[in-house]
């Protein structure tokens, strides 16, 4: 079963490391310690999270207690491939008993999160996790993990309870405060049914880690993996601050060298480089770290419910455009197996047939969805992309655009007149 799950689990790692480095690349490799720092306070210390109290509070509950509470994974699997029981028991003596105690406190605090969770979702319906695109298998995914990780505390704690009366013989000290309640519950039943019910319970855990571990890369909490790179590699320029095109910098590059021939013939392209495209059409346009932004989305609504033009009831929701690239990039991904390795063009794109120009338009570039991401995820690069496609390549855009756009190239101003006549305000008389 390990061998079998870890294997799985590896395949699918290295199909979505393919998949992310379909992207174009893009140096961030710079400020290392900013990078570190970043990434222990947004990843690690969950500074984000908390800015909803309630919300943060219980996420940090389910993600230290799930980690911590799998430390005890490790002695499962020790016992499961060495027909030991409890191995550590006999070797950490009474710091066994406390450490066992201390896991089965934050499973039930888990327990208790995920019922909040679930009661938030399906009872309150609370508005951002029932929005459009947020039906069908978006919202039955986030119950099916947080009842996953429900039923892996639940056998967690039967375990101990249904094990409580064969405790001391294996060097355990004291007992178990909150598994020492269920065994009650447990009174008057047969060894056998005992016996049974801590092995149909080792098993459900064990297996029901190794079925979570490979369900993750298929559900929105892969974020779980791709939190910290995601975090360590996020964009730490000032938010308003977008970056130039490279050809079209060359360009303005050349036009202002005085010693360059205008004249001169270009260079002769390589006929097995990719088409050159300004902005971005399809998930290959965009850089390797957009596309581990759309796999590390955790769906939780917050840049959407940060959205200007999203609360003024227009079409734009930052978490659908990251939502629309990562299923996109799925599609490519399953055309390049069936394939073996190679992509071919299947008539869809990133842009119309995922995302519409209306989305796009309705942006208003405020980086209020950046800035109220908790893993740093930053949706408005691929906006303003797929914008710079929409005008660069279709001379596509809104009607009251056209003519700011025609006057900044041939007045050098939004304004309609020469550039010539533009001081002319200050010879006027007051």
């Amino acid at each position: 079963m390990i061998a079998t799950g870890f294997g799985l689990f590896g395949k699918s790692l290295m199909r979505i490391r393919r998949n992310i480095l379909l992207g174009k690349d893009v140096d961030r490799s710079d400020n290392s310690s900013e990078r570190w720092s970043t990434m222990a306070r947004v990843a690690m210390g969950q500074s984000k999270m908390v800015v909803r109290p309630i919300a943060g509070t219980l996420h940090i509950i389910v993600y230290v207690g799930f980690l911590l509470i799998n430390i005890e994974l490790l002695e499962i699997i020790i016992d499961g491939l060495f027909g030991t029981h409890r191995f550590f028991a006999p070797i950490l003596g009474g710091l066994y008993t406390f450490a066992i105690n201390f896991f089965e406190f934050l499973g039930v605090l888990v327990i208790i999160a995920c019922l909040v969770f679930l009661y938030r979702r399906n009872v309150m319906k609370i508005g951002r996790f029932n929005s459009t695109e947020m039906k069908g298998w978006p919202f039955k995914d986030a119950n099916y993990i947080l009842i996953i990780e429900i039923m892996l505390m639940t056998a967690l704690l039967l375990m101990n309870a249904a094990d409580a009366n064969s405790l001391a013989e294996h060097g355990v000290t004291g007992s178990f405060l909150i598994s020492g309640l269920i065994s009650g519950l447990l009174a008057g039943m047969s060894p056998e049914t005992l016996h049974l019910i801590e092995r149909v319970s080792w098993w459900a855990h064990i297996g029901g880690i190794l079925f979570f571990m490979n369900y993750l890369p298929y559900s929105k909490h892969f974020h779980i993996m791709l939190a910290f790179p995601n975090v360590f590699y996020s964009n730490l320029k000032p938010k308003g601050q977008f970056n130039n095109l490279e050809s079209v910098k060359k360009e303005v590059e050349l036009m202002m060298d005085p010693n360059a021939d205008p004249y001169a013939a270009a260079p002769e392209p390589d006929p097995n480089a990719a088409p050159q495209r300004f902005g971005a059409k399809d998930v290959q346009d965009l850089s390797w770290v957009q596309l581990m932004n759309a796999y590390s989305c955790t769906e939780c609504g917050r840049c959407t419910s940060n959205c200007p033009a999203n609360i003024t009831g227009k079409k734009l929701s930052p978490r659908k455009i990251m939502m629309d690239t990562r299923d996109r990039l799925e599609d490519v991904s399953a055309i390049i197996d069936l394939n073996k390795g190679t992509f071919v063009d299947d008539g869809k794109s990133l842009l119309h047939d995922h995302i519409t120009p209306e989305e796009l338009w309705a942006c208003t570039s405020c980086n209020a969805c950046t800035e109220a991401c908790p893993v740093n995820i930053d949706p408005l690069s691929i906006i303003i992309d797929l914008r710079r496609y929409l005008v660069m390549e279709e001379s596509s855009m809104p009607a009251p655009l056209a003519p700011v756009m025609s006057s900044l190239e041939n007045n050098g101003a939004p304004w309609q007149f020469s550039p010539s006549d533009r001081f002319n305000w200050a010879t006027e008389e007051a």
